[in-house]
């Protein structure tokens, strides 16, 4: 597990959203995962698709459904409650010496992209969770199913496009360091919302479809 981490830096945020801390010592991911109550194959196969270029063959079937909504539960937490409100102080602090207007703009522009991104994580919330969590206890559901949410899942990493670019080619003072460094964290979101996209989309969502052919069947 050192390995993966030392090599993939990014893989510690993988690891924070299964719940497994670091302080691995030389103990294998297996073992690792074990020690932590991590289903192995789930955690290797979010892994494999985030790292390699072509993405892995997985059996949708033999991946637990409930670890992976752990997964992303806990990069709603991240994303909405860490990482946004950051960015957000971070950009306050880095334009208030431009002129009022413009300030207002562009936190006005952020607060918007934020709601978006909370509306789109609340519906997975309060909607899809729930749906999955009563399949996997049995319970079908005759009004919705996980191609709904298939056809409604927006990218929501695109929303953020707007707000870098007016920063990187409208903004009318030198804002120094910092803004600099709320360009680098707006940057890593776009990446980290792009790879939470595709664990719902490639894996999350197949994994569901097999979970409704087995309760349908």
């Amino acid at each position: 597990m050192s390995d993966l981490i030392s090599d993939n830096y990014s893989m510690l945020l993988v690891m924070s959203r299964f719940g497994i801390p670091i302080g691995v010592g030389e103990k294998s991911i297996k073992e690792v995962c074990k020690e932590n109550g991590v289903h192995a194959p789930t955690f290797l196969a979010v892994v494999n698709f985030l790292l390699e270029e072509v993405p892995p063959k997985i059996d949708y079937k033999t991946l637990s459904k409930e670890h992976l909504i752990v997964y992303l539960q806990h990069a709603h937490d991240y994303f909405l409650n860490f990482r946004l409100p950051n960015i957000r102080r971070k950009l306050v602090e880095a334009i208030k010496d431009c002129p009022k207007d413009v300030a207002f703009v562009i936190t006005r522009f952020f607060d918007e992209y934020a709601e978006e991104v909370n509306k789109h994580m609340m519906y997975e919330e309060h909607t899809v969770f729930p749906y999955v969590r009563k399949l996997l206890a049995g319970e079908k559901d005759p009004h919705y199913n996980i191609t709904v949410f298939k056809k409604r899942h927006d990218q929501i990493e695109l929303k953020i496009v707007e707000l870098k670019n007016i920063l990187i080619k409208y903004y009318p003072i030198d804002g120094g360091h910092l803004l600099n460094s709320v360009l680098y964290d707006i940057f890593d979101t776009e990446q980290d919302l792009a790879s939470h996209n595709i664990v719902e989309d490639s894996l999350f969502v197949p994994a569901i479809l097999e979970l409704e052919k087995e309760i349908n069947a």
